[in-house]
């Protein structure tokens, strides 16, 4: 437990870091690193051998073009680079009949996409949001989709170890149960609330932010945003979980001392960056 406390508070520490430079291109680096650390531990997760490798390899200026399409020359490159990696896979696959596995590529193609979908919401936020137009807004958006996250995963975990008594999904996560998750739920949607609140005073924000484009109180969309986010912070887990267990390993990676690797840590993000990402910008900056 002292392990994981000091890895959570040099995390957080980091953290702020790197929000220090979202607004410039550094930001951008620093999530395409953390991408490709994540699509590492996939690729040695599915277990593949040597001739595996250009199939991550054809991932990693991939990755790069992505996290930097919010800059117009890049932009443009997504679609064709998009269609090559797939073409890629096809003729790869073709031509190492029988050394690769059609399942291992299809579960690293699926895996790495849901990964990138995932980690490129943030970059997307600072397009959408920049900071000249709506201060640090986007700032605030990736912080809740982390709170939402690893607060109701904190939660679940609390809720579980007092109350729990009803196995969730025994099979997959032997130790989640349905209280758990019900008080991860209820903790998301508090949590979701508390931090609108204080950004929207700290910020400034209150007029803007306690009514939304839809007439419905910006309280209420978050706490309902909350609840949904917290089901797909559950899904998440149980997502990468399946994975680790058909792979037959403990943890993703090492990155993180007590914690495992980024997908570890991040698990319960993957569904949840994307779906606030596009209510968000969909619901309150129409």
């Amino acid at each position: 437990m002292k392990t994981r406390i000091i890895t959570a508070v040099v995390g957080i520490v980091v953290l702020i870091g790197v929000l220090f430079t979202f607004d410039t291109l550094i930001f951008n680096l620093v999530i395409t690193a953390i991408t490709l650390i994540a699509l590492h531990e996939i690729y040695a997760a599915l277990g593949f051998e040597k001739q595996g490798w250009p199939l991550l390899g054809a991932l990693v200026p991939y990755t790069f073009l992505i996290m930097l399409s919010s800059y117009e020359l890049f932009r443009r490159l997504v679609m064709p680079a998009s269609f090559l990696v797939v073409l890629f896979y096809a003729i790869y696959l073709v031509v190492r009949n029988g050394t690769i596995s059609y399942q291992k590529a299809s579960g690293l193609a699926m895996f790495s996409g849901i990964v990138i979908f995932c980690f490129y919401s943030f970059i997307r936020l600072k397009e959408l949001l920049p900071v000249e137009e709506y201060g640090y807004d986007a700032v605030f958006f990736i912080l809740l989709i982390l709170c939402f996250a690893w607060g109701g995963d904190t939660c679940a975990y609390f809720a579980g170890r007092a109350f729990g008594k009803h196995k969730l999904c025994p099979v997959v996560s032997p130790k989640k149960t349905v209280e758990g998750a019900i008080g991860g739920v209820l903790g998301t949607m508090v949590f979701g609330v508390a931090a609108t609140l204080i950004y929207s005073i700290a910020a400034d924000r209150m007029e803007a932010f306690t009514r939304s484009n839809i007439g419905v109180s910006m309280y209420v969309v978050i706490a309902l945003l909350a609840c949904v986010a917290a089901v797909l912070g559950i899904y998440g887990d149980l997502f990468a979980s399946v994975v680790k267990r058909q792979c037959g390993i403990k943890d993703y990676g090492t990155i993180f001392p007590g914690h495992g690797g980024i997908l570890d840590r991040f698990d319960s993000v993957m569904f949840i960056a994307p779906f606030v990402t596009m209510v968000i910008t969909a619901v309150f900056y129409q």
